[in-house]
């Protein structure tokens, strides 16, 4: 069973590696989205799942669907909602594949192709309807609005924390997969944990979106976002589509969840929102740092 799970996630990873950075809303004359070729043994294996190694398989591939969208741009944002369908579309693609019955002609692999990316684009466009205006249809690629995994000391030194100020527990909001800084503040003794939307197998993670995670009122001593969470209120702050609102509140919630006298690291600053704060309640400090271009912000719950 492991043997087979392997083979397919194998062909998934080709798969997703040959569409790579491809724009999903280039027109028939520029769009190179395809499958590559499938081999009869996977159809077979498809084919003969039963209902928990479908589902398994599918999880698996969503997790690296996700990936290479957030590859290409860093403010897509899923939710469940979103997510559940994204699943749908690729029961239905197996559902395709298994009635092809080793009929693995170009003509019939094509129109599955034709019909999986259309129902791609269409849930794109419903979860994030902003990518239709920056992706031209007349571009074979998409051009990447990209994010990096940042050193933990990097990301302390942009932030400004001061290691001996920071109390526990600690959260990272949109840690990353390889969870730099909370693995290295768990090194030093300290009780960190991070949260993030892709599968990572870690007993101080979890899987989730941080508009969905409920932020328990007094539990953080300290909570660290370093070009994540406000990275993206900024960004739809600043879009007519935005979904600032909802940022907004779940900013609100975040500093509910501080400890008293619990502080909240994050970059870039966010000022249309922080000169409203109740100053009796929190403190702002905005730090610049020479060589960059925006500021990074402390907001610490005051007794």
């Amino acid at each position: 069973m492991i043997k087979v799970e392997e083979e397919i996630k194998k062909f998934i990873r080709k798969q997703l590696a040959f569409n790579s950075g491809k724009n999903l809303f280039a027109n028939a004359d520029n769009n190179s989205l395809t499958f590559i070729p499938v081999e009869e043994s996977i159809v077979r294996i498809v084919k003969d799942m039963n209902e928990d190694a479908e589902i398994n398989m599918i999880n698996s591939v969503i997790d690296e669907v996700i990936q290479e969208f957030c590859k290409v741009n860093q403010y897509y944002s899923f939710d469940s909602g979103s997510l559940g369908e994204l699943k749908q579309i690729y029961k239905q693609l197996n559902s395709s594949v298994r009635i092809l019955n080793g009929n693995l002609s170009s003509s019939k692999l094509e129109k599955i192709s034709r019909q999986h990316y259309q129902k791609l684009s269409e849930w794109l466009l419903k979860s994030n309807a902003f990518a239709e205006k920056i992706y031209t249809p007349t571009e074979e690629f998409a051009q990447p609005v990209a994010c990096s995994e940042y050193s933990a000391e990097l990301q302390l030194t942009v932030l400004g924390v001061e290691l001996k100020k920071l109390l526990e527990p600690i959260l990272d909001i949109g840690c990353g997969r390889e969870m730099n800084l909370v693995h290295y503040l768990r090194q030093l003794g300290l009780e960190a944990f991070g949260i993030d939307r892709f599968e990572v197998e870690s007993p101080f993670y979890e899987k989730t979106d941080w508009l969905e995670y409920a932020y328990e009122a007094n539990k953080w001593g300290t909570i660290i976002s370093n070009l994540a969470f406000s990275n993206h209120f900024v960004h739809h702050n600043l879009r007519t589509d935005g979904n600032y609102v909802v940022y907004a509140k779940k900013y609100m919630e975040i500093l509910q969840s501080l400890q008293p006298n619990g502080s909240f690291y994050y970059s870039p600053s966010l000022p249309f929102i922080e000169t409203h704060l109740d100053k009796s309640k929190f403190s702002c400090i905005n730090n610049q740092l020479e060589g960059y271009v925006y500021q990074s912000s402390i907001i610490t719950r005051l007794l």
